[in-house]
């Protein structure tokens, strides 16, 4: 299964699985994008990322951990 960038919930889990040594409020948005970018499944063209949704992202890692 590939990730694109609306997979928010998906990307979530895999990088609260990957990253469990960080805490999400603190990641900032240049980190977030590499680090979803570097995930073995994703498969989206970087420029279609904005900062929405990185900040969904990040929220739904937030949620996801409590």
């Amino acid at each position: 299964m590939s990730l694109i960038w609306t997979d928010v919930l998906d990307i979530a889990i895999e990088l609260s699985e990957i990253h469990t040594e960080v805490d999400p409020h603190y990641v900032n948005f240049v980190d977030l994008r590499n680090w979803v970018m570097a995930l073995p499944d994703f498969d989206d063209n970087p420029e279609r990322c904005g900062e929405k949704i990185l900040e969904a992202i990040q929220m739904a890692w937030i949620e996801e951990l409590d």
